[in-house]
């Protein structure tokens, strides 16, 4: 099924002819879910849907005991979960990992709070697209700047994977970290952390990877490319009030390659693209960053090989940067006399060469006029230089007139200001769509099956033997509307804890106290 939806998305021209995965084929899961019937239900595992018992042991346990082997899901259950230790699922095949339920973090050590290791075939999601993990973060935030606790998700060298239809709120450190591996998708995702830094959306190195459709609210990275990588396409990426993109940081030894960026919007964010060094040795070479739409950012397309955040490096060397295009780029930066929108700083000890700019149209919101800043670059466009491969100081070009074409659409979902770090952040919900113009590639689940479930929903079903079941059943969509006034809170979504600001009613069940930071109604 995976390669037949793949081969549509490329004859439709969603996988463009520019794509640089490696072999689109081959990105997620080798199984459908179908395949994954046994299900290992955390309830039967010791796990309680009652705000109060830790779901991490059951985790383990069903992965363990159940899971591990193949052929199975392990299916947390509509309802309000809390954890408080970590878990390592490390090894297993052929399974999926089904939340349908919340799950909010209570434990207070550090590390991850789920670490997939070293899985094959595996499949991460909600089939209601209404699961999600409440990071609580709050608890370490509110006591200030730089105060962290836990990342949520971290999946280390797994091989045809994927994360989807989930919602990651109030991260206590990064969201999410993909290390290495290869053939790994991630779509339709949701994270809203708190406005600062430290809070990493998503962090991804390795090969043959797709990221797409893809929200992000925080202070640091949007979607990151670390290495080593190759072959990874990031597209349809919304950057809602956060640091924004980046390639990096960068030191020895780096190895980036094939790289594609297409359709990113960003909003209020320190840039909509940074290629980030300090000193540092090894290649960065034929990227793409295309159809990138800008409001109201501090620094727009910005390569910085004297980044501060690696201050004290060994300037004698650098990373080299070759083959990089920009292309249509379009909207505003906050103030380009004192942030260029375009900031080209390579490295002296390595030139940056075949550097490409075409169709940049990037206006200032504050003054008449903007900078471009280029030092020890070569290419096409902007303030670059020709010809030549030797260092030279940094060279200053003003821009007076706005350019053709700068204007550009907005989101509807835009924020109008970051998450205050002494308040709890309520869990999003998923939309249809991160990119202005454009529908998500795949379908949100939202309970219908989705593209893994081709249109059906999948049930736990417990046989008077005690074994469990899958059942598929194919249903015609229905919409039922909410009891209760409109202004109450939906079912499972948050309605109360300490900063809270929203709805204290819910429309429908019960607002059920999980922690001092987090109720639900249930």
């Amino acid at each position: 099924m995976r390669n037949f939806l793949t081969t549509a998305l490329l004859l439709c021209g969603i996988i463009g002819t520019n794509a640089q995965l490696s072999d689109p084929n081959n990105v997620g899961p080798t199984t459908k879910l179908s395949a994954k019937s046994k299900v290992c239900n955390v309830l039967n595992y010791g796990a309680k849907a009652d705000g109060k018992t830790d779901i991490g042991p059951a985790i383990l346990s069903a992965f363990t005991n159940c899971a591990k082997a193949g052929g199975a899901t392990i299916y947390i259950p509509p309802g309000n979960y809390v954890q408080a230790t970590w878990v390592t699922l490390s090894g297993g095949s052929h399974y999926a990992f089904q939340l349908d339920g919340i799950i909010t973090r209570t434990g207070t050590a550090g590390g991850h709070m789920i670490i997939f290791n070293g899985a094959t075939d595996l499949e991460v999601f909600s089939s209601t697209s209404k699961g999600a993990i409440q990071g609580a973060g709050v608890y370490w935030h509110s006591q200030g700047k730089g105060v962290y606790g836990p990342r949520i998700f971290r999946f280390v060298n797994c091989v045809n994977w994927s994360l989807h239809d989930l919602a990651l709120a109030d991260s206590p450190a990064f969201f999410i970290v993909v290390q290495e591996g290869s053939n790994g998708e991630l779509y339709n995702l949701v994270m809203h952390g708190h406005n600062e830094g430290g809070l990493d959306g998503i962090d991804i190195s390795g090969t043959n990877h797709w990221v797409h459709d893809i929200e992000v609210s925080n202070k640091d990275e949007c979607v990151t490319i670390k290495s080593p990588s190759k072959n990874i396409q990031v597209e349809q990426i919304y950057c809602n009030w956060s640091g924004g993109s980046a390639i990096g940081s960068l030191s020895t030894g780096t190895s980036i390659s094939n790289i594609y960026y297409k359709n990113v919007y960003s909003q209020n964010c320190n840039q909509m693209m940074m290629i980030k060094s300090n000193g540092g040795s090894g290649s960065v070479s034929s990227v793409t960053f295309e159809n990138f739409i800008g409001h109201s950012n501090a620094y727009s397309l910005d390569i910085d090989q004297y980044w501060t955040g690696q201050a004290g490096a060994d300037q004698s060397t650098g990373v080299k940067l070759s083959g990089i295009t920009f292309k249509n780029w379009k909207g505003t930066c906050a103030n380009g006399a004192q942030r260029a929108p375009i900031q080209i700083f390579c490295s002296d000890a390595a030139p940056c060469t075949n550097i490409q700019i075409t169709d940049f149209a990037m206006w200032t919101d504050t003054g008449s006029y903007e900078y471009y800043k280029c030092r020890s670059a070569y290419g096409s466009g902007g303030c670059l230089k020709s010809s030549g491969s030797s260092s030279y100081a940094a060279i200053t070009q003003t821009v007076s007139t706005a350019p053709a074409g700068y204007s550009a659409p907005k989101m509807s979902r835009d924020l109008t200001s970051g998450f205050d770090l002494a308040s709890s952040i309520p869990i999003p919900s998923l939309s249809n769509t991160f990119y202005p113009g454009l529908n998500v590639i795949k379908p949100l689940m939202n309970g219908s099956g989705g593209v893994s479930g081709g249109g059906s929903t999948t049930t736990a079903k417990t046989t008077a033997a005690g074994a469990t079941t899958m059942k598929t059943t194919t249903k015609a969509a229905t919409t039922t509307a909410a009891s209760g006034g409109g202004s109450c809170a939906a079912l499972y979504a948050q309605c109360g804890g300490i900063g809270w600001t929203g709805a204290t009613c819910c429309s429908s069940g019960k607002c059920t106290y999980s922690n001092d930071y987090y109720s639900q109604c249930l």
